[in-house]
C-alpha cells in the first residue's frame, strides 16, 4: 500500500531547504523537477534564492506521489498530470490557492504604481 505524506503548511512561502526537507529529498531533485515538469517558482528573495508557494508545494507533493511513491516513471507522472485523471492519495486540505495568486496580482500592481 502507498504510504500516505500529510503537509501542515503554516507559512505562504518555504524556502527550497524547507521543501527538501518537506519530502526528504535533495533540493537538486527539487530543482530537476521544476524544469523537467515545467513550473516556475514566482518569488525569490533579494538573494535570488527560491521561495516556494503553497501552490507550488502542491504540485511537487503531486509530482512526489506519482514518482516516489507510485514509481511512476517523469514522463509517466507528466502523462498522468497533464491529463488530470490520477486521483492522488495525499492530503488534499484545502489551501487558498486562488487567493494567493490574486494577492500577489494585487501586489505586484501596487509595487508598479509605486514605482512611478
Amino acid at each position: 500500500m502507498a504510504e500516505k505524506h500529510e503537509l501542515h503548511l503554516t507559512k505562504l512561502y518555504y524556502s527550497i531547504g524547507e521543501v527538501g526537507e518537506m519530502f526528504k529529498v535533495n533540493t537538486s531533485l527539487l530543482r530537476f523537477w521544476e524544469k523537467e515538469f515545467q513550473f516556475d517558482i514566482a518569488k525569490k528573495n533579494l538573494k535570488g534564492n527560491r521561495l516556494y508557494s503553497v501552490k507550488e508545494i502542491r504540485k511537487i507533493e503531486q509530482i512526489y506521489q506519482l514518482v516516489k511513491i507510485e514509481g511512476y516513471t517523469l514522463e509517466g507522472a507528466k502523462a498522468q498530470l497533464n491529463k488530470g485523471k490520477k486521483s492522488l492519495t495525499f492530503n488534499t486540505a484545502p489551501c487558498n490557492d486562488e487567493l494567493i495568486d490574486r494577492l500577489e496580482r494585487v501586489k505586484k500592481k501596487l509595487i508598479s504604481l509605486k514605482t512611478l
